[in-house]
């Protein structure tokens, strides 16, 4: 079998995740983070709409972790984001840590904003 190491050029990939944590690039984060291919910054969670609105030139999609199980996004957040023309794929945060992983690999526009497990 062959084995291809993944490059993901100069943006750290989500290594992995716990209660209350993510570690990005060998470095351990408390609490909710956005992601963004060259840079990351505190998450407050839905009620917090500008981090992310601030940056959605940024990015084409963002995949929003909503912790251990989906929940609903709230319509503010959604309307905003639709008008930012910001794609949306809500999910559990373990389903986009890895789908964050394999995009960023092929050198997409995407970002992740994610509430810890």
């Amino acid at each position: 079998m062959r084995l291809t190491e993944i490059d993901y050029d100069a943006a750290p990939p989500i290594d992995g995740y716990g209660p209350g944590f993510f570690r990005i690039g060998g470095e351990v984060v408390q609490g909710g983070v956005l992601l963004l291919p060259t840079e990351r910054f505190e998450w407050g969670g839905f009620d917090d709409c500008d981090t992310i609105l601030s940056r959605a030139k940024l990015i084409d999609v963002l995949f929003i972790g909503t912790g251990s199980e989906i929940s609903h996004l709230p319509n503010e957040l959604r309307e905003a984001l639709d008008e930012a023309q910001v794609g949306v794929e809500l999910m559990a945060t373990p389903t986009a840590c890895r789908t964050y992983n394999v995009l960023l690999s092929e050198g997409r526009r995407i970002g992740a904003a994610l509430i810890p497990v």
